[in-house]
């Protein structure tokens, strides 16, 4: 009888071992939070590049960092039912275009959610197949107002820190080179808005940047910030997200790769995990 309830204890402690650590890796494999990617990627080949590469990286900094990484081309998931389910959302190349998605996207913004976008979600110009006629998020959320101008080719930029206590930036030298891109300029001045956070912008060392032909896509002076945050929200803007491709040869191949720049990717990832680990922010 002694052997035998010895024998149940021990049946007994390896039960609640083996439910315990079935607990233990359960909550583990809980995400910390829940990020969801909309893209588009049907145009611009150096976009579509971009996209493809994102929706690589991004799973493995999930995988390394214990967030979950979501995607969806249909920005009709653009709603409340379907947001609540996040704690993040990315914009990787466009913009929700419909009243309702736009409606929601904001709603969700002001209640507190996270968001970060990448270069041609910032796009706006008037005439063009992407109008600036959403001013909450262009002139208010992002603050940039239009469109009004870029670099080319893509080229690498030396980059300047200009907020070294933000979250995003804590990993990052005074100074470090980029990977290639397309650098926008806007027709607001960034500086002049008091709920703008300019955390990145590009450095003088780096004039002249862009390589042509045409001289205005050549830049040679000036203030370019490349990312930023809104204080009003919870929110990261980053400027970067256009690959070079091999358009002159007819390849089309990719040339360049925006995460293969580890000081790059460093910010972005400590962007979003400030975005989505952080406390909520609503609107006031």
């Amino acid at each position: 009888m002694r052997f035998r309830t010895r024998h149940l204890a021990f049946l007994f402690l390896l039960l609640v071992g083996f439910c315990g650590g079935r607990s233990g890796r359960a909550q583990q494999a809980k995400p910390k939070f829940r990020v969801v990617a909309f893209f588009t990627a049907k145009n611009d080949l150096a976009h579509i590049s971009y996209v493809q590469e994102a929706n690589a990286w991004f799973p493995k900094m999930a995988a390394a960092h214990q967030f979950s990484y979501d995607t969806t081309s249909n920005w009709n998931n653009l709603n409340a039912e379907f947001l609540a389910r996040y704690q993040v959302v990315v914009f990787l190349d466009t913009r929700p275009e419909a009243p309702a998605q736009r409606a929601a996207f904001q709603q969700y913004m002001e209640r507190g959610g996270a968001w970060m976008g990448f270069h041609f979600a910032g796009f706006a110009l008037s005439p063009s197949a992407y109008p600036q006629n959403w001013n909450w998020y262009h002139e208010q959320f992002l603050g940039t107002g239009s469109y009004a101008g870029n670099t080319w080719r893509p080229t690498a930029a030396v980059l300047r820190v200009e907020n070294r206590r933000h979250p995003a930036t804590r990993h990052l030298p005074p100074t470090f080179t980029s990977a290639p891109n397309e650098w926008y300029k806007w027709s607001n001045d960034l500086r002049t808005n008091p709920n703008i956070d300019i955390l990145l912008a590009i450095d003088s060392t780096s004039f002249p940047l862009g390589t042509g032909p045409k001289p205005h896509e050549i830049w040679h002076s000036g203030y370019y910030p490349v990312a930023w945050a809104n204080k009003r929200y919870r929110m990261l803007y980053v400027n970067m997200g256009h690959n070079d491709m091999d358009y002159e040869h007819g390849t089309n191949q990719t040339l360049s790769f925006t995460f293969a720049n580890a000081l790059q990717s460093q910010f972005i990832l400590d962007g979003l995990l400030w975005l989505g680990t952080g406390r909520k922010r609503p609107v006031r």
